[in-house]
């Protein structure tokens, strides 16, 4: 897979250097003294949120970092080189773990973001720190301070404004290329997206950001089929979009379906703002449509929308609904397509 949004990564900060213990000792310097230098730091290590990244794939073929050593003091009062610090450049949404997985370290979602993963080490003290008057010529110096190893969790959750929910098959995809620059893959056949997808939507001189998650199933929860692991990457939405399959005899179990697994895998997502659209519409009878529109009413509770990803038949009614609940400071506003003026 070319999309990864979890990596386990191994750092270590770099150890401080240790503390130098000399003397002067030229040849017409009757009291030459201590002239021991102290060590210099280790190498910390940061991660940072770079634009143009939109996966974890690069810690898939390098799980190490460890920052370098400080180097150690040296004589004529010299203080050891500081070592490098190593950067961890890690897309906008990243959330990074303690080694249980569960204890969010940092949650980084803007760019140029920067977190402390590991501080390095501080150097050791040379015995020229440790010169008093009643004490003139010390023999000690401090070792320097050890570096911080620790195991953690990169997790991606994509930035979008709105997602889409539904089993497989149920059109997401479809509409995602149909209200937007994207091409997710689509063909004549039940299949289901392996990796998400995002696409900028356009409507009434405002955009946002759409985001289309691999279909769910029954126990997705339990682990069956692709399970639940990218339900994380809709979390951060303001309001989601659900489409149920009008040509599936069974349309009010396909919601129910979707809403158990929603359920069941807790936080915010359960609670969450839901637009339930019915798809497919093209492809019903009327008087069917009528009895599947209204079932769904019932069951959710809330208005049922109708549409078709082919057709574009309801999508500007859907979008305008998705917009609706979405903040303004989230919205951007569509560039103006204005003719440049000709030239020669």
């Amino acid at each position: 897979m070319k999309f990864l949004d979890l990596a386990k990564v191994y750092i270590r900060s770099g150890a401080g250097g240790n503390g130098c213990v000399s003397f002067r000792r030229e040849k017409y310097i009757e009291y030459g003294g201590p002239d021991g230098g102290d060590g210099g730091k280790g190498g910390s290590v940061w991660a940072e949120v770079t634009e143009g990244l939109n996966t974890l794939i690069d810690f898939r073929y390098q799980q190490h970092f460890f920052a370098r050593n400080g180097q150690s003091g040296m004589g004529r009062q010299r203080t050891g080189k500081d070592g490098d610090d190593i950067v961890l450049r890690v897309p906008v949404g990243t959330e990074i773990l303690d080694e249980d997985e569960e204890t969010v370290l940092a949650d980084l979602t803007e760019v140029g973001q920067r977190v402390l993963l590991a501080k390095g080490g501080n150097g050791g003290f040379g015995n020229l720190h440790f010169k008093s008057a009643t004490n003139q010529a010390p023999r000690r110096a401090n070792p320097g301070q050890e570096g911080v190893e620790r195991t953690i969790w990169l997790r991606l959750k994509l930035i979008a404004d709105a997602g889409l929910l539904g089993l497989p098959n149920a059109g997401k995809s479809t509409f995602l290329s149909a209200t937007s620059n994207a091409r997710p893959k689509i063909a004549d056949y039940p299949f289901t997206t392996l990796h998400p997808n995002l696409g900028v939507v356009g409507i009434d001189n405002t955009e946002f950001v759409v985001a289309d998650i691999p279909g769910l199933i029954e126990g997705a929860h339990e682990g069956k089929g692709i399970g639940d692991r990218f339900l994380g990457h809709v979390e951060r939405c303001a309001v989601l979009l659900h489409l149920i399959d009008g040509t599936s005899d069974t349309v009010v179990e396909d919601y129910e379906t979707i809403i158990g697994e929603l359920e069941a895998y807790g936080g915010v997502l359960a609670t969450k703002t839901r637009i339930t659209a019915l798809n497919k519409v093209d492809a019903i009878d009327p008087e069917e449509l009528d009895e599947k529109r209204a079932a769904l009413e019932a069951a959710s509770g809330g208005p049922v929308y109708l549409m078709s990803g082919v057709s574009r038949q309801g999508v500007n009614e859907i979008l305008r609904a998705l917009r609706n609940e979405i903040d303004d400071d989230r919205l951007r506003l569509k560039p103006s397509e204005e003719e440049a003026p000709w030239q020669p």
